[in-house]
């Protein structure tokens, strides 16, 4: 006698060696390509998100005079660049020996004149002062900062792709900031104020730029830039569509989707580090330079959005671990759910009963419930990232759309299903129906 067909076994409980090995293959396949590419997205979290950082901030012009505009209103920053362009024209100008030249015919006692020129040329030196520290608080010098920075962006790339002209320049191992326009305006102010010696008076180059960073490196940082920055835009979809491959390959679903949550929260942990020790970094290069002291408040400055991406990043892994043991096999998450879709159909199924014409609605919703969430999850996806502008309140407003929307389809699976306790009408023969009544 032959042996059974293969279905014929696994319909009486066996089943064949060789069918039973061809269902496990693509199973075990599927599982270590879901891991495989959990690995790689956690992997590329962390230098995807500083790319895609860079490739925003230091590549659009508009992003980045966003990003250091506030800068201006920074007491450390207004004070580097007032002392730099103070003593730039206060070096070029000595007020005591020329206020001694002046009264020399005049007062012919060396003491006397001494007394009458050190106050003089404090107070002159003190206008000087207090003049380009007025310029570098006002208004006109805000909106002089934002067009110096948007030229600063554009310089900064030629650096990087190494050009060498502009506002930014490298000068040697040296990045240097050209503070010329700055000068000239707290001259115009000065000699505006009665001041007319400082109105001719030359500034050597030297005198008109801030030292930013000894860059023994920024040839390697131009190579660097010159292969990253046209993959820095797409790395960071790429992780997100390796998290998404990952989590449609699984098999245990809610499993996954807290080992991507973790794997969120841990790279936003080192985000966090990164910032951190670069950071320090920073300082310790600019320490004892002019910049030295706003050299903390510009670099928090420049890396606000990475921040508040690293933050969002952080909490994002959080929803999604919760997220995950809420939807799992576990005990306690079982309960959980099954008490709170428990409640939201009741509450369904009393607005059914009231008569509030929800039902057919409902009906529909039972019947496509399962994609109808996806389309839910999507939608929040959507408006977290829509515009590259995450922050903390578009994380919970999109989580709050969301929840809410999820909540709302469990109501209306529960106004679809019609109550236990009512009977279905049993199916009527004709002859029955037409029988006389006994």
């Amino acid at each position: 006698m032959a042996d059974p067909d293969p279905a014929v076994r696994q319909g009486t409980g066996e089943q064949s060696p060789s069918y039973g090995g061809a269902s496990s293959r693509p199973s075990r396949g599927r599982s270590v390509a879901a891991i495989i590419c959990l690995v790689l997205a956690a992997l590329l979290t962390t230098p995807a998100a500083v790319a895609f950082w860079g490739q925003r901030t230091l590549n659009d012009t508009g992003r980045y005079v966003e990003t250091v505009g506030p800068l201006v209103q920074s007491p450390e920053v207004q004070d580097v660049i007032a002392t730099t362009v103070t003593d730039a024209i206060e070096q070029q100008v000595d007020i005591e020996a020329l206020l001694d030249d002046i009264f020399a015919d005049v007062i012919t006692d060396r003491p006397r004149l001494e007394r009458l020129v050190g106050p003089l040329a404090a107070a002159i030196n003190g206008l000087i002062d207090r003049e380009v520290r007025a310029l570098v608080a006002s208004d006109e010098f805000a909106a002089f900062w934002t067009r110096l920075n948007a030229r600063a962006q554009q310089a900064l790339l030629r650096v990087l792709t190494g050009d060498e002209s502009g506002a930014v320049a490298l000068e040697g191992d040296q990045i240097v900031l050209n503070v010329d326009q700055v000068i000239n305006r707290a001259k115009e102010r000065l000699v505006a104020r009665g001041l007319t010696v400082v109105e001719n008076v030359p500034i050597p180059e030297t005198e008109r730029q801030i030292v930013l960073m000894d860059a023994p490196q920024v040839k390697q940082l131009q190579t660097i830039y010159a292969f990253g920055n046209p993959v820095a835009r797409w790395l960071l979809p790429l992780v997100g569509l390796l998290f998404l491959v990952a989590f449609v390959l699984a098999r245990n679903r809610p499993r996954m989707t807290v080992a991507i949550g973790a794997a969120l929260a841990v790279n936003a942990l080192l985000i966090a580090l990164a910032q951190s020790v670069g950071g320090q970094l920073f300082v310790n290069e600019l320490a004892g330079t002019v910049f030295g002291p706003a050299s903390r408040v510009f670099f928090d400055t420049l890396l606000a959005f990475l921040d508040r991406g690293q933050q969002v990043v952080f909490w994002l892994g959080l929803v999604l671990m919760l997220a995950g043991w809420f939807a799992g096999s576990n005990r306690y998450g079982s309960a959980v759910r099954t008490t709170t879709s428990g409640g939201l159909e009741r509450a369904g199924g009393a607005l059914a009963g009231a008569g509030t014409g929800v039902g057919r609605a409902g009906r529909w919703t039972t019947d496509n419930a399962g994609w109808l969430r996806v389309v839910v999850v999507v939608l929040g996806g959507v408006v977290l990232l829509w515009g590259n502008d995450v922050s903390m309140s578009r994380l919970w407003w999109s989580l709050a759309l969301v929840l809410v929307l999820l909540a709302g389809i469990q109501v209306l699976v529960g106004a679809g299903r019609e109550p236990a306790s009512t009977p279905r009408p049993r199916p009527v023969s004709p002859e029955a129906a037409t029988a006389p009544a006994p």
